[in-house]
């Protein structure tokens, strides 16, 4: 098979940087500058798999190119060896091709292990908050099967047993990779509990796919922070209703909001609110860079915009239907945390429109 040459032409391009990077850093001034080489240390540590795959690449190619040679001027025994290597060399192709790309289409935001998701209800009213209890205990089952740690955040809780609104972080092994594409709206169509005519309603909620944001990944100034103390309120007990044990985080210069208040300790809540408030910021520094890469490119991959509506649970067709695959999988499965078909071939998705876009 024969390699792509624009991608060819960016492997070697990127192998060039990582050179020039190697030369840049054994220079003394760039060495006594501590910012700036772990700048360029982790760059280079970035570029170090596509360089070795350009060695690899640029061997291979020799390798072919020797053996075609000897296939066309070479004698019968070396033309019979030449047709051998260049038959190894064709069923090596397909998984060096393979590497290639994928290398020069990985991102190290996609290694992240911890994730803070949101789910809101939108239109339905009691229907839409049941919903997203259904939502959340779906992802209970996902991250189950894949062992991966889920810990409460925020939530507030409707009267008739869903929630308005639930927050939780998740910390697992490709976390990022695959829950990146649950940002969106998602729609249900069923017959509520309430419906005595056998009705079919439809609500909604969304979803909203944080990476969790360290200390190093953003800087969030004191000064710019504006911290409140309250006594939750809703269910409790008494404990509750008597303790300022509620936090709420205004970052002035966005007006981002966070409450917290699941917790009994104020210090717990206040922790939990400031690593939402960081994912929020962080998601939001995000958009825009990839806004701005959007406008050089033919469209923007993975956004997230939760805007769109990305999934339909149609409970009388046991249907659930993704709207950027085309495709339709058995609802139970779906509810019951069996997402892996959904998210594998959206991340495969994804890896295809990279490739197009280099």
């Amino acid at each position: 098979m024969a390699f792509a040459p624009a991608v060819v032409a960016k492997l070697r391009e990127r192998a060039q940087r990582y050179r020039e990077l190697s030369e840049r850093l054994s220079d003394q001034e760039i060495a006594s500058d501590h910012k700036k080489s772990v700048e360029l240390i982790r760059e280079q540590g970035q570029l170090a798999a596509v360089a070795v795959l350009a060695e690899r690449l640029d061997r291979h190619l020799a390798r072919q190119a020797e053996a075609e040679a000897l296939l066309s001027d070479g004698e019968k025994e070396l033309r019979e060896l030449a047709r051998e290597e260049l038959a190894a060399l064709e069923a090596d192709a397909p998984a060096l091709d393979r590497e290639i790309k994928d290398a020069l289409v990985s991102d190290p935001e996609l290694a992240r292990d911890k994730v803070i998701l949101e789910i809101r209800a939108g239109t339905g009213g009691d229907e839409a908050s049941l919903f997203v209890g259904d939502l959340f205990r779906m992802y209970q089952h996902l991250f189950n099967e894949r062992g991966w740690q889920l810990e409460l955040m925020a939530s507030k809780a409707s009267e008739i047993g869903g929630f308005k609104e639930v927050v939780f972080g998740v910390r697992g092994m490709g976390a990022w990779r695959l829950l990146r594409f649950e940002g969106g709206g998602h729609r249900v169509q069923r017959v509520p509990e309430t419906e005595n005519q056998g009705r079919v309603h439809t609500s909604a909620a969304t979803v909203a796919v944080l990476p969790e944001a360290e200390e190093v990944d953003l800087v969030i100034k004191p000064d710019d922070l504006r911290i409140d103390t309250m006594r939750a309120g809703g269910a409790g007990g008494q404990h509750v209703n008597k303790t300022e044990s509620a936090v709420r985080i205004v970052h002035l210069p966005t007006g981002t909001t966070v409450v917290c208040m699941d917790n009994k300790s104020q210090h717990k809540n206040r922790a939990s609110a400031m690593r939402i408030l960081r994912a929020r910021l962080y998601e939001a520094e995000q958009l825009r860079l990839a806004a701005e890469r959007a406008a050089e490119r033919k469209q923007q991959v993975g956004s997230g915009d939760r805007s769109e509506r990305i999934r339909t649970y149609n409970y009388p067709q046991n249907r659930c239907s993704d709207h950027r695959l085309g495709e339709n999988f058995a609802l139970d499965q779906v509810m019951s945390g069996k997402l892996m078909p959904i998210l594998s071939a959206l991340d495969e998705r994804d890896r295809e429109e990279r490739i197009q876009n280099l």
